[in-house]
């Protein structure tokens, strides 16, 4: 949507096709019994990034959506017991200080590092169209090689300035998600902790969804038009050159074809083996982000004392990396992910009710993702959580959904059911 928005704004006559009913993609929102579900992703961060997309239209977030920060930002539950992460770098300063006498001014110094690599990697890095590698070419780049951290792990960066194993796992959980284990992260990546603590954790009203009616919005305001329920079957190539596209529909003929869709589909789906980039014994050999055991679950009452977000990580953290990562093979003993939106928002659930978003990190590829896997994690979460709140949700679902690797390939031709693409 933003880069068709963006061709719109300069004058192409631009049309999205999406094979789904709305926009959206991995974005995408299950209504069902009254609940509003987010399918994908639930967390808020670096709000100075949709601002700034906004803002190349003359517009502001505000215009489309409202924002709410949370505080705390987030709840982890270790086997110790839950602790709240506040939102704000003096209340986190003081709760770094309860762990680990000096972690205070430790906090301050660290914060300094990830600011710098924050503001240098997006504003040189991640700003960029990423056409060629001249592009990084960057005397601000190249002068700040060093302090960016790509050559030092993030694991030992985190362990150079922290001793206590929750601050440790605090810093090191975002990135469990880019594809690789803390020890063979670039600490460049200690950004992600300047987006949590100094940016803070929001909610859209309305729910993720907000967004992509946001972006949807826009897109139409610039001229772009949608076709829905329009399935891409091929990239048509004539002398050399993409032509159009064919779709279950017709044929679309255009000047120039963007393809967003999963990299790997476009590749050895859409485009004749000639025109290709990589063969598949290339695509086999690349290191995919994980997978998700995703839970879509309706409760007919309020949950005490739960949190918006919330870790467990009231288990082995370096186990569950390393089922993902090193083996792989289906978690034993999984982390997981709990979002409760109906406690911030009661417009995404019938009244008196519960909205809950289950997520386990599983690795992509794995197969054998039967009825019966996702009835045995589903067991496990309602223990685990029960065990850890003291509530009870068996008797209280009316209704529940799940997602996993299959659907992943299902609905957005996903490879190996990877959520998250390239490692």
């Amino acid at each position: 949507m933003a880069t068709a928005t963006f061709l719109s704004k300069t004058g192409w006559d631009t049309t999205i096709l999406e094979q789904q009913p709305g926009p959206g993609g991995r974005a995408g929102q299950l209504l069902a019994q009254g609940f509003a579900f987010d399918k994908g992703p639930s967390w808020y961060w670096m709000p100075d990034v949709f601002e700034r997309y906004f803002q190349q239209f003359g517009k502001r977030v505000s215009d489309y959506y409202s924002l709410q920060r949370l505080d705390p930002s987030y709840r982890i539950y270790e086997s110790s017991g839950p602790v709240d992460i506040p939102a704000g770098v003096p209340a986190l300063k003081e709760l770094f200080e309860r762990w680990e006498p000096g972690a205070a001014a430790r906090l301050d110094a660290f914060l300094r590092e990830a600011a710098y690599k924050y503001r240098v990697g997006m504003e040189r890095l991640v700003f960029k169209p990423g056409r060629s590698l001249t592009e990084f070419l960057d005397w601000g780049v190249i002068q700040g090689i060093f302090r960016l951290d790509v050559f030092s792990s993030m694991k030992s960066h985190v362990n150079k300035y922290f001793k206590h194993p929750s601050i440790r796992r605090l810093l090191e959980f975002p990135v469990l998600f880019l594809g690789a284990l803390p020890e063979n992260t670039p600490a460049l990546y200690s950004l992600m902790n300047y987006a949590d603590m100094e940016g803070g954790t929001w909610y859209p009203q309305g729910g993720m969804y907000s967004i992509v009616e946001a972006m949807a919005a826009l897109a139409r305001e610039q001229g772009v038009r949608f076709q829905f329920d329009e399935k891409v079957t091929r990239i048509r190539i004539e002398n050399g050159r993409a032509a159009g596209v064919e779709t279950a529909q017709g044929f679309w003929q255009a000047d120039v074809v963007v393809s967003g869709a999963d990299y790997h589909h476009t590749e050895s789906s859409l485009l004749p083996p000639a025109f290709r980039s990589y063969t598949e014994k290339y695509w086999d050999s690349r290191h995919m982000a994980p997978s998700c055991l995703l839970y879509y679950v309706g409760l007919n009452k309020k949950l005490e004392n739960i949190r918006h977000h919330s870790l467990f990580f009231d288990t082995a953290f370096d186990r569950h990396a390393q089922d993902i990562y090193t083996l792989p093979s289906w978690p034993e003993n999984p982390l997981f992910y709990l979002c409760a939106p109906s406690v911030t928002d009661s417009t995404i659930a019938p009244p008196g009710c519960e909205n809950l978003f289950f997520l386990i990190p599983v690795a992509a590829g794995l197969g054998g993702d039967s009825p019966e896997v996702r009835d045995r994690y589903f067991e496990l979460l309602l223990r685990r959580l029960e065990h850890n709140t003291g509530s009870s949700i068996d008797a209280s679902i009316v209704y529940k959904s799940q997602f996993s690797q299959t659907d992943f390939i299902r609905e957005y031709n996903s490879y190996k059911g990877n959520a998250y693409g390239l490692a």
